[in-house]
């Protein structure tokens, strides 16, 4: 008796895992929606948990630097 079995490869991707709250989640998601479709940069949000996203390798630097401009945007120093 033969048995055939079919076998799929599996798919990588290389990509940079981002963990944070909702608002900074939010921000990089509007960040990525308001890019031209060949720039986009997050491969996948996880379904359960928004917070967490698989994204680009190359679009790190340009998040972080994104995400620390607007969080200096959105300080304020308390004043006496």
């Amino acid at each position: 008796m033969f048995f055939a079995s079919r076998f799929s490869m599996v798919n990588s991707i290389k990509g940079v895992f981002i963990s944070c709250d909702v608002p900074m989640a939010q921000f990089i998601a509007h960040l990525n929606n308001s890019l031209p479709p060949s720039q986009k940069f997050i491969l996948q949000v996880l379904k359960l948990d928004t917070t967490c996203m698989f994204v680009k390798p190359q679009a790190e630097e340009m998040i972080h630097s994104a995400v620390i401009k607007f969080r200096d945007q959105n300080s304020y120093a308390k004043t006496n």
